[in-house]
């Protein structure tokens, strides 16, 4: 389908459009595997010069069709969809990077993110630095070794909520000669598409808003299709020849999508992180209401947020959509349209009084996820942070006291007498 359709229609249709005799949803392809009719046509897909499906390690009709409408949602050339937003975030990183590189990452990652590229990456070989979300773009070009290969940051950090600065980090990868990978989980592409704010690559975790439900895994990989691989001089994986494809060249035989290419052909064939049929379906079940729940998310977690400022037993709230969040800014610039449905507070009382906090609701969970239709709740200082040093959650903007919320599609005046209720009991 073209993506001259407005967003709302895409999110329906996709790039999947039933006609005649065919079904109305896109079917559900569960199987490993595909017939051929002759050794050559198999050959062609093993040369990457048949873009048929071999495998489902590989790519599976059902898949590529989500594939297709995160593609057209965040305005890509091409997406590679895998088995986790984890996953997604190694796949992006290692189809560039490998020992003796390095990588500048924002501080203010989601937890599991800091993980992978400062403990994990490591292990590998590949060295990593770490920089504060507000850093300016000589603060980051000096950072900066010869053998940086990538920029990282979020959107909207996960859980410290600071708005990335576009302007700042994309000139910064313009002049270091690197892509800027960003991941846009929290935001989704309705509120914000970073490929229109010079990042060349997003990734995000299909798990959260995509799906909605929290019923199926899953992770995007999706090419802007504007870096300039040769002009960087920095990647010879991407413009010299692969001889695991008998000598092919990314750039020059896909130079639309040479990232998504070699990342699915070499990374996801390797490694096997590939997202399952059923999943795929149920992510593009929950990706047709994408644009009537991202207003909703946001629109309650605001209130909520407003809500939280102004109770006697609230020491702070942090949303960007409040006048007073120093984001503000910035979320008006990037966020026009919402800024998502997380928020973080903290309770006068600390760490204990959190704690009873989170066990005191009834309508609202707690739970490791958000994204959901269901209000949920967490404290990431002793859950999805807790990798971290005090000093590390402290620079990713985790104090010991921090609770994430992730306001629902629940009535917003039941979701703030749940909490009213709740903080009634402190």
């Amino acid at each position: 389908m073209s993506n001259n359709y407005s967003f709302d229609t895409l999110c329906v249709h996709g790039a999947y459009r039933a006609r005649g005799g065919e079904p109305q949803n896109v079917p559900i392809v569960q199987s490993t595997t595909y017939r051929f009719d002759s050794c050559a046509e198999v050959a062609a897909m093993f040369d990457l010069t048949s873009e048929n499906h071999m495998y489902t390690r590989i790519s599976n009709p059902t898949v590529e069709q989500l594939e297709k409408k995160a593609a057209l949602l965040e305005g890509g050339t091409a997406a590679v969809a895998t088995s986790s937003g984890q996953a997604a975030t190694l796949v992006a990183l290692l189809n560039i990077c490998e020992a003796g590189d390095h990588i500048l990452c924002s501080t203010n990652v989601y937890g599991g993110t800091h993980n992978l590229i400062g403990v994990s990456f490591a292990k590998l070989g590949i060295s990593s630095t770490f920089l504060p979300n507000d850093s300016t773009v000589e603060q980051i070009v000096a950072a900066a070794r010869p053998q940086t290969k990538a920029l990282v940051a979020e959107t909207l950090a996960n859980p410290a909520l600071t708005v990335l600065d576009f302007e700042t980090w994309s000139a910064a990868a313009r002049e270091i000669g690197v892509p800027l990978i960003v991941d846009n989980t929290l935001a989704t592409p309705f509120l914000c598409r970073p490929l229109e704010h010079g990042a060349d690559i997003v990734i995000c975790s299909t798990s959260k808003y995509f799906d909605g439900n929290a019923s199926s895994l899953g992770g995007m990989v999706i090419d802007g299709g504007s870096f300039d691989w040769a002009a960087s001089g920095k990647f010879p994986c991407m413009t010299e020849p692969d001889e695991s494809y008998h000598g092919l060249v990314y750039t020059k035989s896909f130079p639309d999508r040479p990232f998504a290419v070699k990342a699915r052909g070499q990374l996801v064939r390797d490694f096997g992180c590939c997202q399952n049929p059923m999943n795929a379906y149920n992510t593009l079940t929950g990706m047709e209401t994408l644009h009537l729940r991202m207003p909703r998310h946001s629109a309650s977690a605001l209130r909520l947020a407003e809500f939280l400022e102004n109770h006697p037993k609230v020491a702070w709230v942090n949303y960007p959509g409040l006048k007073s969040n120093p984001c503000y800014p910035l979320a008006c610039k990037y966020l026009p349209k919402g800024q998502s449905g997380i928020l973080t507070f903290g309770v006068k009382g600390g760490l204990a009084a959190g704690q009873k906090l989170i066990e005191s609701f009834e309508l609202t969970s707690l739970v490791v996820h958000l994204g959901d239709v269901r209000t949920c709740v967490l404290h990431p200082g002793s859950t999805t942070h807790r990798q971290l040093s005090e000093a590390e959650q402290a620079a990713a903007g985790v104090p010991p006291e921090l609770i994430r919320v992730s306001a629902g599609l629940e009535d917003p005046g039941d979701l703030i007498a749940d909490f009213d209720a709740a903080l009634a009991r402190l």
